[in-house]
C-alpha cells in the first residue's frame, strides 16, 4: 500500500495520463467498501493523483464490481475492457488481460457469470459482511483451482492475442492479469505487433512509462 501511495505522490504527477488496468484490489465487493478504512485510504490517494493527472481505471478479475461511486470518489474514469487509446500518436489497445486466457475454460465460465448484470445486482443486494465472506471463499477456491492448472493454461492464448490485434487494428497492446511482465513481439498477418505485460505489486511493483520516444518498463525495486 505504501509503495502505491509513493508512486501516486512522486511518479503520477509527472505523467500526462495514468491508466490502472485492473486488480488494484485483492477484492472489491461493492462501492460501499469505500466506507472501510483501507479502500477509503486508497480512494483518497487516487483522488489526489487524479486532481493533477487524468486517471482511468479498468476492471480486473478481482475488482469487477467497482462502480459509479468508486469513480466519483477516486476521480477515475471507468474504462471498458478492452479500450483503444492513443500514446503520443501511437494507437494502442489496453485491456486487463483475462479475456485473452481463453484456454482456461473454467475461468472463462466464472468470468461470464460474475460479469452478468443480474448476478451482480443480486450479489450487491447482499449485506457487505456477507459479500466480504464470499470474496474470501472465491479467492480460496481460485487458489486451489490454480494449483491444479498448468502455467500455459493460465497464460494468454496465442490465437486470442493475434485475434485481438486483428480486431483492434492496432499493433501495440498492454495488459496485466498474468503476472508475467515482459515485452513480446508477435507477427500477425505479416505485421509486427508488440505486447507489453505489466508486473504485479506483491513484491516490488513496477509500471510502464510511455513517452513520445517509446515505452519502457520501470521497476520499483
Amino acid at each position: 500500500m505504501e509503495r502505491f501511495e509513493r508512486f501516486l505522490e512522486r511518479e503520477a504527477p509527472t505523467a500526462d495520463a495514468l491508466y490502472v488496468l485492473g486488480d488494484l484490489f485483492e477484492a472489491w465487493v461493492g462501492d460501499d467498501s469505500l466506507d472501510l478504512p483501507l479502500p477509503a485510504r486508497i480512494a483518497k490517494a487516487l483522488r489526489a493523483a487524479s486532481a493533477s493527472t487524468p486517471t482511468s481505471f479498468m476492471h480486473g478479475n478481482r475488482d469487477f464490481l467497482a462502480g459509479e461511486r468508486f469513480g466519483r470518489e477516486t476521480g477515475a474514469v471507468l474504462l471498458p475492457d478492452p479500450s483503444p487509446i492513443d500514446l503520443y500518436g501511437t494507437p494502442a489497445l489496453v485491456l486487463h488481460g483475462d479475456l485473452l486466457c481463453t484456454d482456461d475454460l473454467p475461468y472463462q465460465a466464472f468470468r461470464k457469470q460474475v460479469r452478468d448484470p443480474a448476478w451482480q445486482k443480486a450479489t450487491l443486494a447482499l449485506p457487505l459482511a456477507h459479500r466480504l465472506k464470499m470474496a474470501e471463499t472465491m479467492r480460496a477456491e481460485g487458489d486451489r483451482a490454480k494449483a491444479s492448472k498448468s502455467m500455459s493454461i493460465m497464460d494468454v492464448a496465442p490465437a486470442s492475442v493475434d485475434q485481438a490485434f486483428r480486431d483492434s487494428g492496432r499493433a501495440l497492446m498492454i495488459h496485466g492479469h498474468t503476472h508475467r511482465p515482459a515485452r513480446h513481439v508477435h507477427t500477425v498477418d505479416g505485421r509486427e505487433c508488440v505486447r507489453w505485460v505489466l508486473p504485479d505489486w506483491y513484491e516490488t511493483g513496477g509500471y510502464l512509462e510511455a513517452t513520445p520516444s517509446g515505452i519502457r518498463a520501470v521497476s520499483l525495486a
